[in-house]
Parts: C-alpha cells; structure tokens; sequence
C-alpha cells in the first residue's frame, strides 16, 4: 500500500490485549502442552487490523519489564497487583517473534509504560499532519481521543471518537482524566475519592466541568460524599498525574520507524506449525498470506460450502470480552392512576425500545388471563419500570384502573412495529395479550433466545438463572411472594406491596439481560444472523402456530385406549406366567428380583447404587439374547406409555372453547437447535409401531379440508453430504439415487441392482449410525452381528467415502482446538467436556460430529417455516401451518386447494438453504396425519 497523508498510523496496546485474550479464550495448548491461547487472540487481533486498514506504518507495543516514573512518584502504584500467570508469562516471547515475522515494528521501551509510548506516537502522528488509530480495549486511553485520533477495540470492532466517548462516558475526552483521577483505580492501586463511582464522577464534571473547578467549590456538595471528597481532595493532584497518559516522552525511536517490512515467511510457517494455528499455516503453504485484503482470513474458516452464508466468526471466544453493562435502577413504580399511566404511556411510546413483561392467572398460555402488565425503559443510564395491576381481586385491595378502557389504551402501542419490545419468553407474552384480543408486533428481542444463541449449554435460560449467571443477582422467586404448594396463591390474590416489586423486577431484569446479552452476541458476529433471522422470526410463526392448534378425534382416542388396555393385561397375564408368579411390572425392585435372582439372567449393567439395572436399554439386550420375559416387560411399558401419554391424555387437553390440542414449542431447550413439543408432546409419537400409526389417525383436519405432510428426506445424510464433500456420496444424492442402496453397493462390493434388502438395512444403519458416532459394538448390536463384522462394514464405508472421514477427523480436532462447532448457518454448539478424558471427551466427540449436521437440518426447516408463513400470510390459498416434528411440518389446506398448495411448499422447504447436493421434500395428505405421513 502506498504512503498517503490520509492513511492513519495504527499503533497496538499489545499489553492491553495479552491479558484480554488469555482470559476470553480457553486454556488452549499445542500437542507438547504450551498454551497458545493469548498467543492466538492477540496473533487474531492484530491481523484484523491489517486486514481491514493494510497500514504501512503501524507498530505494537507492550509493557517493559521494571519501574516507571509512576512508581518513583508512588511506590504503591500498581503493588497490589497479582504476578503475572506462568501460563500467560510463557506466551510473550512467541506473540513478540510472530509480531516481527509479520514485518511490525515491536515497541518494548524500559521505563516508559506501552500507555505513553503511544500517546507519545500518537500525538507526534498528529503534529505530522497524520491521523492515529490506537487498538487498545484500556478506556484510559479515551482521554487521548480527539478529532486526529481515535480508538477500535478489535476485541468487538467498535470505534470510539469523539462523540462516542460521550456517549459511553457521559463526558467530554478532554474530561476524562478527571474522570478517572476522582474514582481512582483499585486494580492500579491509584487513590481517588472513596465511594466516587462513574455516576457521581460524571454528575461532578458535568456540573463543574474541570476537577479544579469542583475542588474549588466543593463546600457545595452535600452528605457524606461532599464529606469525603472535601477530606480526599490532597490525593488528587496525585491521581491525576498518575492516570495522564504522558504524549512527551523522550523515545529511541520516530514515526519513520514504524514503516512495516515485509513478511518472514518461513518464520512464520515455522511458529504457526509449533503452536499449531492450521488454518493460518495452511494459507501460507498455500502461498497466501494471512490477513491479506482480499480474503477474510482472520475468522474461523467457514464450514466447506457454507451455503453462501456470510457469517463466520472469530474463533475461540468462549465468553465475551465486554463486560457486563449494569445501570442504576430507580424505585420500581406502581400505575393505579391515569396520570401515571398516560405519563408512562408517553415515555413509552418516545423509547427506541422498552421491556414487557404480563402478570397472569396461570402458566398453560392458552387458558391464562391477564392481571397486569410492567414496563422498563432506558433513560439517561437509569432503568425505570412499572407494574400496571389490573386484576388484583383480594379482599382489601386497591382501586385499579379499567381493564378494558385501559386495555384500550395500551392496543395502538403493543400493536405497533415501533416502539420495539424486548422481554423474556415473549411468545408467552404474545398469547395472554392476543387473549384480549391484542396482537403484539414489534417484537425485537427475547433474551431468553439471546442466552440460547450465545451458548446453549452455558445455563438454562429461565430469568432467575439468566440474572444469576449474566448479571450476578439473585431475583425474587414466585414462591417467595405466592406461597409453595396448593396453598400457593395465583397472581391475582397478592397483595400490590408484594406483587408490584416482582412484577417491576421481571421487566427491569429483562432490560438488563438484553443490554448485557446483546453487546456479546455482537462480538461474535456469525451469532447474530442466528438470532435475528432465524429465532426471533420464528417466535411470531410458533405463537401462531400453537394457538391454530391441532383438531383431535377423541372418540377414537377413546376406543384406542380400551384396545391398548386389553392388550396391557394380556401382556401383565403372560409376564406373570413367564414369571412363575404375580408381581408388580413397575416396580424395579421387584423385576430386580425375578430377572437375576430367580430367574438368573446375566447382569448386564448396574445402577450407581451397585444393583442390577431394569432399565429399557438393559431390558432390550436381553430380549435380544431371545429371554422371553424382558420382551413382554418391554412390550408392556411402550403401550403403557402410549396409553398414559396419548390416549388417555389427549383428550384431556383439548381446549374447552376451541376444541383442538394446543402444544407449546420450546426454542430454548434442545442445545443444538431443534426445537420440542411440551403438553403434549406431538414429537414423540412413534411412527414404526401399528399403536403409535393408530394415535395419529386421532389427529384429523376439519370438515372441508385435509392435513398436508411435508417432511425432508434423509436431510441429515445430505448434510454429510455437503459438509465432507465425498464425492461418492454428492454424486449419489445428485444422481437421486437410494442412498442407503448405494451405500449398500459400495460396502458389499457389488452392483447396485443385486443390493438385498437385508443388505439395505445394514447399510442404512451404517449411514444413520457413523452420523450419530455409532461405534462397531453399537453396530453389531443393532444389525446382530459379530463385532469383528460390524467393523469391516465400518472400515468398508470409510474406504469408499473418505471424506466422511476426513471431515470427523477435523472436526474433532477443530472442536478440541477452538471449544465448539457451528452449523452452516453459525449457530455455536459449545462442548465443555471436549478435553476431558475417557468416555466423556468420546461423547463430547460424538456430539461435535453430530451436532452439525442435526443443528443444520433444524436450521434449515426453521428458516422454511419463517419463509413458509411469509407465503401463507399473503397467498390467497386457506391454508394452515399446524405442526413440527423434526423433519416434518403438518399443514391444513381447503380440500380443493391441495394441488396449488403442495408444489409451492415443497419449492420453499427445498430451497431453504442451498447445499451441495439437492434436499428432497415428500409430501403426502390425507384426512388424519397417519394418511398424510
């Protein structure tokens, strides 16, 4: 790049981001056990740098070892602070040796701190005419800004100018000094004046202006913070000279200096192959070097044709490096008067955005009635909230406003695109309102997706945990205020001194969790898409979806449960005679006793307890070994449960005014992605058994129109297909072949047209197990078979489809390396025990191959669901979306509009995603889901 006066000199606070990187990423280490974590994130962020601006003159600088003048003007600055980890000591001398290689100048003056150093450069930069870019994520470094420099924090690639330091401080950068000189600092040991906080620093400065000017009038201010200021003031003088980053320190080096040399390419190659960076390593064999302009070479490379999909983000940050964000909450208020509200109307509808939160009468959504409803909403870096009670009914409780004239007023706002609304769990929300007839829009976030998208795995994503893991508080519990047990209380009956703070509280934690929350999803980039056009568009589909509801044939239902029951008690009959006695066949105590001790079956697994394990994995096994009793027991608990489940328990959940079966979906449970289907649970149903096909005759479509079934065929094999680029198996699945029968032909050696159907079988539990990390034992169980037999199928299907392999492979290592995996889509799936040993790193490894591809296949029919009610909403075609069940969708459509519909819904669910190999929807109908499936 050629010199212009335009281009700024980028100088890098290296000191500032050793420490940052060491503790955003996990303990990495090298196959020799040297940590490279620090090593690789400052390495990262330095090559965002050059990839982005390609300076000419840039330099990177770090702390010397010894005093400063700091430390001869007080020798307590900086002493309390802890020596630097071994583990982190280690890694300096390979971030220096890869910042020469790179051809960067390394700055490491004695006696002047990496903070001087570049103020110092910056501002002869600027008397140069030239503008300063400081990388740097130390906020002292704010008082340097000015319209010459400014600061990017490549951590989470925001820039601070001017108007930015105002805007996150609150003052002016010529301010800040100040600003740091009256908080002191306890990290640096630096004194300033006791209990003085951001907020009381800015409130000073903004009325004062200068530290001078409020020491000169600080009789002015009142309480015991005017006391303790008056008493600190001799510190001052001293805090501020000690937080002025100097700009004219006498260096061995001028602005000429920092012209960049060329790359040492060898050096490089021969630090990035010891620390084991592949992907870097990989570019330079491949005659790139990283960092360059033209490819995005400082991201995790994106998975092998990522479906276009541009949202790949940096590897390795586990946790964010933004801290959290927390604000001054004022005293919660209660609205029991129009004043109040229209006064909270109106700061409402002037927000950008506010939280909202409903109080009700129960959990189920759809029987639910409203109480009321609290707000929250950011001004001036205070949270304000409210609770409007509505419904409050005990005895002694206060006049509240007209619910419905109230109601009335609330509807033009909650039904508004703008202002946006934020909660926890709003699908929730949108039902209570939509009870009343309220349609809510403007939903932006959710914080409970937000946490689900960040990491799945980190804690449950309810509010209490959320506040207890993001923001370190302890929230008021429901029962604390209801009362456990049936004495438990529903909202309704509290009394307002007890329910108004909790109310106010769930919408003020949501605010917080979102303004926590949303910065870390920023600083991984790939994660936002995630959320923002995947899960919260799904939010309004599943509402509408769980509240069309599923049509139920409970008479058939009825008739199903007295044929199951007829079947259970032959079962009990024949368990009893297989026995040589009566027992009870759920109580594992006493299977316990007849399977082992009477009957002597081999133990084939032990309880933590040490006896013998009944369970239905352990039963099956024994069955399998041709023992007639563990059969019937099997038999007995799977129509047992389909009796209890479904038969029985449908028909009670039909909805008393709509007549259908209202499921809720789960977006935040399933770690990688998939949705579930809680009361009831429609994904369960089994579909291999005459039983489980007979319940899904009970689920019909109304008079006048027939469900529709659309299911992706084999989408996860086809995922295989495209994530390991085999070409065996892209050019079956581009060829439409039988992928199982080809597979079959591959592994038995033989043509496709002489494939037996009992070939086909094994070769589909190869294809379906290998995916899900079956082993050759799990093979040879399922199939029958020897072991030995079952790993020459193994071996077989890896020979002929190599890249499977390769890509488990890597993506194990990529998952040992960098902590997680993504989906296509980048969606993160953290794996905490990928460097554990023994049977939990061989889970987690299994789960690193799997997940990808299970979470890709959930992306892709939840972005078809979000395209497939864009279509519904404005086709002129009566047509429903009414289930999801992995891999299917069920719809309702006019008996006379089939044909219109079925090819446009199979052209958007095939299209959803793009991949290498074509993805296959089969669609069927008929009058109940058994007919259509």
């Amino acid at each position: 790049m050629s010199h212009t006066d335009s281009a700024p000199i980028i100088l890098v606070d290296g000191s500032s981001y050793l420490f940052r990187a060491f503790h955003a990423l996990p303990p990495l280490t090298n196959k020799d056990g040297h940590p490279t974590g620090a090593i690789y994130g400052v390495t990262n962020m330095i090559g965002k740098l050059l990839e982005t601006y390609q300076p000419e003159f840039m330099a990177v600088v770090f702390d010397a070892k010894g005093k400063t003048f700091r430390n001869d003007l007080y020798p307590e600055y900086k002493a309390h602070r802890p020596p630097m980890p071994d583990d982190l000591r280690v890694q300096i001398e390979p971030i220096h040796q890869i910042v020469k290689a790179l051809g960067l100048p390394l700055l490491v003056i004695e006696g002047v701190e990496a903070d001087d150093v570049i103020g110092t450069l910056a501002v002869q930069a600027t008397q140069a005419q030239r503008d300063a870019l400081i990388s740097t994520g130390d906020k002292d470094m704010a008082q340097l800004v000015n319209e010459h420099i400014t600061l990017i924090n490549t951590m989470n690639n925001t820039l601070m100018t001017q108007d930015k330091v105002v805007e996150k401080f609150g003052i002016r950068p010529d301010q800040i000094i100040d600003y740091l000189a009256l908080m002191g600092d306890s990290s640096d040991n630096i004194p300033g004046i006791p209990k003085c906080g951001p907020k009381t620093a800015v409130k000073w400065l903004t009325a004062y202006d200068t530290m001078d000017n409020l020491i000169a009038h600080a009789n002015d201010i009142k309480g015991k913070i005017g006391e303790t200021l008056r008493e600190h003031i001799p510190h001052l003088p001293l805090s501020r000279t000690l937080t002025t980053i100097r700009t004219d320190c006498e260096l061995p080096i001028n602005l000429p200096d920092l012209k960049r040399d060329e790359a040492d390419i060898e050096t490089l190659k021969t630090l990035f192959a010891e620390y084991e960076f592949k992907n870097w390593l990989k570019q330079l064999e491949d005659g790139q070097l990283p960092f360059s302009k033209q490819v995005n070479h400082h991201a995790k490379p994106a998975p092998k044709n990522a479906a276009n999909i541009d949202n790949t983000p940096s590897p390795g940050l586990v946790t964010s490096t933004r801290p959290t964000q927390t604000f001054e909450s004022a005293d919660y208020q209660t609205i029991l008067d129009a004043t109040s509200l229209d006064n909270w109307l109106n700061k409402l509808q002037q927000a950008e955005l506010f939280a909202l939160d409903t109080e009700t009468t129960a959990l189920e959504p759809m029987q639910a009635q409203l109480v009321g409803l609290s707000f929250a909403l950011e001004q001036n870096g205070k949270i304000e909230a409210a609770y409007l009670p509505l419904k409050h009914d005990y005895d002694g409780a206060p006049t509240q406003l007209d619910f419905e004239a109230t109601l009335a007023k609330l509807k033009p706002l909650l039904e508004s695109d703008t202002p946006q609304k934020i909660g926890q769990n709003l699908k929730y929300d949108w039902h209570i309102l939509a009870n009343h007839c309220i349609q809510l829009r403007g939903i932006a976030f959710d914080t409970m997706l937000e946490s689900y998208v960040l990491n799945s795995v980190a804690t449950r994503h309810n509010m209490d945990d959320l506040a207890q893991h993001y923001l370190h508080k302890t929230t008021i519990k429901f029962e604390d205020i209801a009362g456990k047990g049936k004495a438990q209380k529903t909202f309704n009956q509290i009394e307002l001194d007890q329910a108004a703070p909790y109310a106010a509280e769930d919408a003020d934690i949501t605010l917080q969790l979102h303004q926590t929350l949303y910065p870390q999803l920023t600083d991984q980039p790939g994660l936002v898409p995630v959320l923002n056009d995947i899960e919260m568009p799904l939010l309004p589909v599943l509402a509408k979806m769980e509240r069309h509801g599923m049509l139920i044939d409970k008479d058939l239902l009825k008739i199903q449960s007295g044929e199951l029951a007829e079947k259970i008690n032959l079962l009990e009959e024949e368990a009893y005679r297989l026995a040589g006695q009566e027992f009870n066949l759920g109580s594992p105590k006493q299977l316990q006793d007849i399977l082992f001790e009477q009957l002597g079956l081999p133990v084939i697994k032990k309880t933590p307890k040490g006896v013998p394990s009944t369970a239905e994995p352990v039963l099956a096994e024994l069955a399998e070994q041709g023992h007639e009793l563990p059969k019937v027991i099997t038999q007995h608990r799977s129509l047992a449960k389909l009796k209890s489940t479904y038969t029985d328990a449908l028909p009670k959940q039909i909805h008393p005014d709509t007549g259908r079966v209202h499921t809720s979906y789960q977006q935040a449970v399933a770690s990688t992605g998939r949705l579930s289907s809680t009361e009831p649970n429609l994904q369960n149903i089994p579909i291999r058994t005459a039983e489980g096909r007979r319940i899904r005759q009970a689920f019909i479509a109304r008079p006048g129109y027939q469900l529709l079934a659309a299911d992706y065929s084999q989408i996860e094999l086809r995922i295989m297909a495209h994530l390991s680029e085999d070409p065996g198996l892209v050019q079956a699945f581009a060829e439409g072949r039988d992928i199982h029968q080809a597979t079959a032909a591959e592994i038995f050696d033989m043509p496709l047209d002489e494939v037996t159907p009992e070939q086909r079988r094994s070769a589909k539990a190869v294809n379906f197990g290998l995916i899900y990390g079956m082993s050759a034992f799990g093979l040879a169980n399922q199939l029958g078979i020897d072991r030995g037999l079952a790993q020459a199928y193994i071996d077989r299907y890896f020979d002929r489809y190599p890249g499977v392999k390769t890509y488990m492979n890597t993506t194990k290592a990529d998952a040992e390396y960098y902590g997680y995996v993504e989906t296509l889509a980048g969606r993160r799936f953290y794996l905490p025990d990928i460097k554990a040993r023994g049977p939990r790193k061989q889970h987690a490894e299994r789960t690193a191959i799997n997940a990808p591809m299970q979470g890709t296949a959930a992306d892709i029919i939840k972005k078809a669901m979000i395209r497939l009610d864009q279509w519904i909403e404005h086709s002129e075609l009566d047509i429903r979306m009414l289930m999801q069940v992995h891999d299917e969708l069920v719809f309702e459509v006019k008996t006379e509009q089939l044909e219109q519909a079925k090819p446009e819904i199979k052209r958007i669910m095939e299209s959803a995603m793009p991949l290498s190999v074509p993805l296959i929807v089969e669609i069927g109908d008929g009058d109940n889901w058994d007919q259509a499936h």
